[in-house]
């Protein structure tokens, strides 16, 4: 699947109600292998700046564990080792470092305009909340960022 081609089914699913932290993970379910229904349920609760507090944005959320996913495999130790951690925290700390200069901050609500919640329910998704929010936009730079970060990955190996 091409990059455009990833961003097109992120934005999609963001579009059709997913938040974006699935729609980011859900848009790699192939490269891992795993389920869109399981990565849906994995990636649920970091929507909305993690669980709609507006903390770390949901896009960048789904990056992240990606990484895991990409990084926290060591089939001879069942165990995480202090190598593994650090390989998955520095890819961790590259992948915020590209979020934040693209987007100017990885905190959901300074990408959207200070507004804070203290609300759990989410609005309604309507041609409003869509025009007036720049979480596809989010979505789709977490899926360039993390193209990119394979697409280096397979040159370097």
């Amino acid at each position: 699947m091409t990059t455009e081609e990833r961003v097109r089914k992120g934005v999609d699913l963001f579009m059709n109600g997913y938040n974006c932290s699935q729609s980011v993970a859900m848009a790699f379910s192939d490269v891992y292998g795993l389920d869109e229904n399981l990565l849906s349920r994995l990636a649920a609760s970091f929507g909305g700046g993690i669980g709609r507090m507006r903390e770390t944005c949901g896009s960048a959320c789904g990056m992240f564990l990606l990484a895991g996913l990409e990084t926290g495999k060591d089939l001879e130790n069942p165990y995480p080792s202090a190598a593994l951690k650090k390989e998955n925290y520095e890819l961790v700390q590259h992948l915020a470092g590209e979020f934040r200069k693209n987007n100017g901050s990885l905190l959901c609500r300074e990408l959207l305009g200070g507004t804070a919640s203290s609300v759990p329910t989410p609005a309604e998704r309507n041609e409003h909340y869509y025009a007036t929010r720049p979480c596809a936009r989010m979505v789709e730079s977490a899926i360039r960022i993390y193209c990119k970060y394979l697409e280096g990955k397979s040159v370097t190996k």
